[in-house]
């Protein structure tokens, strides 16, 4: 079938009955719940997107040449690289690059892996055929997924094998005839529930040794399966109007704790059965960490622009931009997304085939960025915050613009350069929904640990970095050094 719709997306999950709870209860229907129903909303929106802009939006499959997302093409040119970014910062501009688990992350690792499939042959040929036929099931349905990576943080200095409790991590129970059963916790699905269908996969930050072979899994299953619960955080949608909190009413993807109660999974949906080895390689043996890195260095350049946009109406808004230390800050600003997009840049422009004939961006640059972004994004909010200072607080709400007795002085008290006081509250709203409301203390967290602990990331950036040809470079040049050798 082709690309789904927005109304087709809203009636899926409507449909699927996903074990869901939040606040306490079970939820009957995610489209009309509160701490749903809005990100639904903007979620649908994308899809709908990919009819209101098709050239950009969607291209035909090579297999029943319907037409399909882009965002789950498989490069096999630059250009293709080119319409791939194009489609996702289309999907990144309607929230502002605030959805960081917006569909096509995920599209962009099933994509690679369905192609790069040889890896899990390594156990059973019936593996790689089924992260094959998986990617094209993903395509022709416009599958929605979220995922799973991470072991629940129990003891963090025992491996999980050596845990008191080892069987509350997700692991292999039995395996059968049909498939296998497993049960256990993971964390933490954003847009858990949500979406159509959940890939679990192992986090590759820490490996995982022969004795965690139990917890090394990969697979994918229905989100409405028999045992699989979502346990989600509070919502920060708190129900208020979109003037108020003009991004979490909206974009406000939530995060869960996942719970597979002996849930059965068929060896067609299987991919990784107890392999630790073939799991701390899988996202780098089949490039997906490549395509998924491009994916968010894509989505972070808009990230960047939107609060740069930001950034400058404020600094308009109250007459501060011709302050030098202000000036100095936007500048630092502008510094990072001219960064971003040269590593994007480079990226895309220095790709070349991979052994499978994909086209694969130059992962040192995507690598660079993405170890970068996370350290550097809380110091993006925190320019913000300066310079938002005391007007980030003194914000009142659009009810108490169309009060009668108070609206006229609100709205001459708060008045900005150029702006009615209205106006310029809208704005500083939006400032405040991305910087000290619990959805934008809830972004900055989410940035730095986008990938995993960003220290452990560093190290193993400084691990793989080849240093060599700098230290012999250093060598060379203390070598044409005239120096007389003392005699030792």
């Amino acid at each position: 079938m082709p690309a789904k719709t927005g109304a087709e997306y809203k009636e899926r999950i409507r449909n699927a009955k996903n074990n869901v709870y939040i606040h306490g209860e079970r939820v009957e229907d995610p489209t009309t719940h509160p701490g749903f129903k809005n990100v639904i909303n903007s979620m649908a929106k994308l899809y709908d997107l990919q009819y209101e802009e098709p050239a950009k939006m969607l291209y035909t499959s090579p297999t029943s040449g319907d037409k399909v997302g882009m965002t789950f093409m498989r490069p096999e040119t630059i250009e293709d690289l080119g319409k791939r970014r194009e489609a996702i910062q289309a999907w990144a501009r309607t929230s502002g690059g605030m959805m960081g688990r917006s569909p096509d992350y995920l599209n962009a690792e099933v994509m690679a892996m369905g192609v790069a499939n040889d890896l899990f042959a390594e156990d059973d040929p019936m593996f790689a055929e089924n992260a094959k036929n998986y990617y094209e099931y993903a395509r022709e349905n416009d599958i929605s997924l979220t995922h799973t990576l991470i072991h629940p943080q129990v003891n963090r200095q025992k491996a999980q094998y050596e845990q008191k409790d080892a069987n509350v991590a997700l692991h292999l129970v039995e395996k059968k005839s049909d498939g296998i059963i497993v049960d256990g916790a993971r964390l933490l699905a954003t847009q858990g529930g949500i979406t159509d269908e959940i890939l679990v996969f192992p986090s590759t930050v820490k490996k995982a040794g022969e004795q965690d072979d139990p917890y090394s899994l990969a697979f994918v299953v229905p989100n409405n399966t028999p045992g699989l619960k979502y346990i989600s955080r509070e919502s920060f949608d708190y129900g208020k109007n979109e003037w108020d909190h003009p991004m979490s009413s909206r974009f406000e993807e939530g995060d869960a704790v996942v719970y597979f109660d002996n849930v059965f999974v068929p060896w067609e949906k299987v991919f990784v059965c107890g392999n630790s080895s073939i799991c701390n390689r899988t996202f780098r043996d089949t490039n997906a960490v490549v395509h998924m890195s491009h994916q968010v260095v894509s989505k972070n350049i808009v990230k960047t622009e939107f609060m740069l946009g930001i950034i400058l109406s404020v600094m308009d808004a109250i007459g501060i931009d011709q302050f030098q230390h202000v000036q100095d800050k936007g500048t630092e600003v502008m510094l990072i997304l001219e960064n971003m997009k040269s590593h994007l840049f480079r990226a895309e422009h220095n790709a070349k085939l991979d052994k499978w004939g994909t086209m694969t961006p130059d992962f040192d640059a995507l690598n660079a960025a993405r170890n970068w972004y996370p350290r550097i994004y809380p110091r993006i909010v925190e320019i913000l915050r300066i310079l938002g200072a005391s007007g980030l607080m003194g914000i009142p709400t659009e009810a108490d613009f169309h009060n009668d007795e108070i609206g006229q002085l609100v709205n001459r008290a708060l008045q900005g350069k150029n702006l009615e006081g209205y106006e310029r509250v809208k704005l500083f709203r939006l400032a405040w929904d991305v910087t000290l409301s619990a959805f934008g203390s809830r972004q900055t967290h989410y940035e730095y640990y986008f990938f995993g602990d960003p220290i452990k990331m560093g190290m193993a950036y400084f691990d793989q970095f080849e240093k060599e040809p700098y230290k012999k470079y250093v060598q060379e040049f203390l070598n044409q050094i005239k120096t007389s050798k003392p005699v030792l």
